[in-house]
């Protein structure tokens, strides 16, 4: 199994992060769009060091199908042909507060995004004449002045985040790649996310080898009472975070914690983290996350998406984790444990 881990961090830090991270063994290295820009990171890693690179995700809907499209074709070139484009919808608060954009019918509209993406990639890449008219958006002007051309690289592979069912699908139907949310259980990805896949694919008449699927999940992990104890804080954190969001309560419904969020929601609405951190216990923990040692963290991940994916993304929230423990979790999943 392959793992790509996060990569963060202020701009000037970035090109020595990457260099870190691809030391411990990494086949792959990806950005979140959080407090700094999901797309220049990967510029400055790509002149830093020749691994694999993706945006997981960077925030589709506020920005036009254009900008999408250079911004994966340069990486992709920058890149030497390793990069992929992970889109996401984010939640509606997000997109109209932070963002200022619009919110309607997310799952129609990341659709058409992904297909618009490709249209254009593909215009380029042919020489055809670029037209993609959809509802929520058109392209049909591309005069030679702004056409970059064939990337010698050919066309990067494009991914869409998804949670629930009606995402999932629309990612089944037109992605090349399905990120699979990091808030997640072993039972919600059977019941819940392998069937959307099933469908999705039916629909658009494809397979399960049209559709890369890339787990992520969040880590746990150390050796030490002490290194554990500090894993298992910071995992907890994030998920009472994301527990918080209405967006992510089917995951917990799956597994009968659904009263959980709204408590969580309250909590964070006045800031009690500590509190909210203090509602997420070790059943939880072990069922929303992966914790134990790197070869037991290996195990368990293998054991909940070896038989659909061979590539991960993992995420070590909150806790500073060691480099040696994080090269120990990469050889025992490329090793297949």
């Amino acid at each position: 199994m392959r793992v790509d881990l996060q990569l963060d961090g202020r701009p000037g830090e970035i090109s020595a992060r990457a260099t870190e991270l691809v030391a411990c063994g990494a086949d792959g290295l990806f950005t979140f769009e959080g407090a700094h820009d999901a797309f220049l990171p990967l510029a400055l890693a790509a002149g830093a060091v020749r691994t694999d690179l993706m945006t997981n995700v960077a925030i589709a809907l506020p920005r036009s199908p254009l900008h999408l499209a250079h911004a994966a074709y340069d990486l992709h070139l920058l890149s030497g042909g390793r990069f992929r484009l992970g889109l996401g919808s984010q939640t509606r608060p997000h997109i109209e507060k932070r963002y200022g954009g619009t919110w309607s019918r997310p799952a129609a509209r990341m659709r058409e995004v992904v297909l618009a993406v490709k249209a254009i990639l593909a215009a380029w890449q042919t020489g055809d004449p670029l037209r993609f008219e959809g509802e929520f958006t058109r392209h049909t002007l591309m005069p030679p002045t702004f056409d970059p051309g064939p990337n010698p690289y050919g066309l990067p592979e494009i991914c869409l985040g998804a949670l629930g069912p009606i995402m999932t699908r629309v990612a089944a139907e037109v992605a090349d790649g399905l990120l699979v949310m990091p808030f997640n259980s072993a039972r919600h990805f059977a019941e819940r996310t392998r069937p959307a896949i099933e469908e999705g694919l039916a629909r658009a008449g494809r397979t399960a080898a049209d559709l890369a699927i890339y787990p992520q999940v969040v880590v746990a992990t150390g050796r030490t009472r002490g290194e554990l104890e500090a894993a298992a804080q910071g995992a907890r954190r994030l998920l009472a975070f994301y527990g918080s969001t209405p967006a992510y309560r089917p995951v917990l419904d799956v597994e009968g914690w659904g009263e959980l969020q709204p408590e969580l929601r309250d909590l964070a609405k006045c800031g009690q983290i500590a509190a909210m951190t203090e509602l997420i216990d070790h059943g939880m923990l072990e069922t929303l996350a992966v914790y134990g040692t790197p070869e037991q963290c290996a195990t368990a991940i293998v054991e909940r998406f070896g038989a659909y994916a061979d590539r991960i993304c993992c995420y070590f929230p909150g806790y500073d984790v060691s480099a040696a423990h994080v090269a120990d979790l990469i050889t025992a999943l490329q090793a297949g444990v």
